[in-house]
């Protein structure tokens, strides 16, 4: 079993830095405050993120074993909160976007769908707790 651990420590007002177990350190705060020039990310947002990255990552690796090249790829996520306390994302959107001047919409396709329901573990967490609903949008380019 993979376990992951991450230290978490306050540093000031509404921040905190963590570690990840990549060896890298980042900020997160309250985006609510004022937190002068700190770069950093609001924790909710960060879910977010995560998702996005794990889906990419899969995407990106299925596609370049199916010899399925794209010039352009990207995701949108948008999350809607519940208005209670504790707020957490209730709906989902993932927008995956594919931009090439030949799309293999087939093997596209196919690499979405298995992500989404076969190797994105943070999908399947959000599915966990949220609607979460999906879409390709293929954006042909010219030469």
């Amino acid at each position: 079993m993979v376990k992951n651990l991450v230290t978490t420590k306050w540093t000031q007002k509404s921040q905190f830095e963590t570690d990840n177990p990549s060896g890298y350190n980042f900020t997160m705060f309250d985006k609510s405050q004022d937190n002068g020039d700190v770069v950093g990310f609001a924790p909710k947002a960060l879910m977010l993120s995560s998702l996005a990255g794990c889906s990419g990552l899969d995407v990106v690796s299925l596609l370049e074993k199916m010899r399925a090249e794209v010039a352009e790829f990207y995701i949108e996520v948008t999350g809607e909160l519940t208005d209670e306390h504790p707020k957490y994302y209730h709906k989902v959107k993932v927008d995956y976007h594919f931009s090439d001047i030949n799309l293999q919409e087939d093997k596209i396709q196919k690499a979405v769908n298995l992500s989404v329901t076969k190797y994105c573990g943070v999908m399947e967490m959000f599915r966990r707790f949220a609607t979460v609903e999906t879409e390709i949008h293929f954006h042909k380019t010219e030469v």
